[in-house]
């Protein structure tokens, strides 16, 4: 059996043992070390041996940003799919060359499944209109992948048909469940335009206005939500163009992050230096499904993380463009 191919069936056998997650990313690592060219040269750069490196903590985190300038891919294959991010004007996309996306949908169900149960129990309403405006959208694959799984023939994608998702919602069966799942501008402007009562609908905005409407925080985005739907709780969705694993927050503010997912912290100004647990630092994601590019992401996130594994994101890094190394201009 291939390395890659033992990789991924551990990884579909990974229980919630913190000591097990550890192993099996200290795996991923060394054999990203050696068959990902990016990577290796990142680590040398750092001066760092990858051989002596034994424990998850002492780790180095590939800056986010250089899935913009690089093709990132552990070993050699050609991609059946690249997902790429949305970005904001004059911004360089970001691309994830994506080996196989069956891997990436099948991760999808299972973190979506460790939270919520199986997506085809689920009446799936996607509000995603900035997303099914342009392609290569990694989150419309999830929607979409969860729609054709889902058992409800009202399952669909909603873009500017704002009365037919009122109407849909209007006339659910109460003992199904349902999932609203919107980008934030887009939840927004259907609050203003539909205001209804949505108990019992589980509704997930996935972040990001888009431009499309002024920033505001998760706390006042949720408080507004929560009224317009007259409900008492909004969830989230964290996930990126980068990653493959998703972390959802049920209620406030605390993501848990999938079995495939794990996230740390390091100081602002120090992207070496791991901070403690509930001090806020600079979030990096260690995302051992990313097998085929980089499991050990350094975003531009500021959040904290709780002793439970359970983590905040409190916004952006300003500074971003300074961290990272030589690699980045070359």
């Amino acid at each position: 059996m291939e390395k890659r191919t033992y990789l991924w069936h551990q990884l579909a056998q990974l229980s919630d043992s913190d000591l097990a997650f550890e192993a099996l990313a200290m795996d991923v690592f060394h054999f990203q070390a050696i068959h990902n060219p990016l990577y290796a040269q990142f680590l040398s750069l750092l001066r760092r041996d990858a051989s002596s490196i034994k424990k998850l903590v002492d780790v180095p985190f590939l800056p986010i940003s250089f899935f913009k300038s690089h093709e990132i891919k552990t070993g050699k294959w050609t991609e059946t799919t690249v997902f790429s991010s949305s970005g904001t004007t004059g911004q360089i996309p970001s691309q994830h060359f994506v080996r196989e996306k069956d891997l990436y949908l099948d991760n999808c169900v299972r973190g979506f499944v460790e939270q919520y149960g199986d997506p085809k129990d689920w009446m799936v309403l996607a509000l995603l209109p900035s997303y099914l405006e342009r392609t290569g959208s990694s989150l419309v694959a999830m929607a979409d992948h969860f729609i054709q799984r889902s058992n409800y023939k009202e399952s669909g994608f909603f873009l500017h048909n704002l009365k037919d998702l009122q109407e849909i919602l209007e006339k659910r069966p109460k003992n199904v469940p349902v999932l609203l799942l919107g980008v934030s501008f887009a939840l927004l402007d259907f609050a203003e335009q539909f205001p209804m009562n949505l108990t019992g609908v589980t509704i997930m905005e996935t972040g990001g206005m888009k431009g499309r409407r002024k920033e505001m925080t998760r706390a006042e985005l949720h408080e507004t939500l929560c009224a317009a739907f007259q409900v008492n709780a909004i969830h989230s969705e964290y996930g990126m163009t980068e990653l493959f694993s998703q972390g959802y927050a049920k209620e406030g503010h605390l993501f848990a992050p999938c079995a495939s997912m794990r996230v740390q912290t390091t100081e602002i100004n120090d992207p070496f230096c791991p901070t403690k647990y509930g001090k806020t630092g600079v979030i990096n994601v260690i995302d051992l499904a990313n097998i085929d590019t980089c499991s050990f992401i350094a975003t531009e996130d500021l959040g904290k993380v709780h002793a439970n594994g359970q983590f905040e994101v409190l916004g952006r890094l300003d500074t971003s463009e300074m961290r990272g190394c030589n690699l980045m201009v070359e």
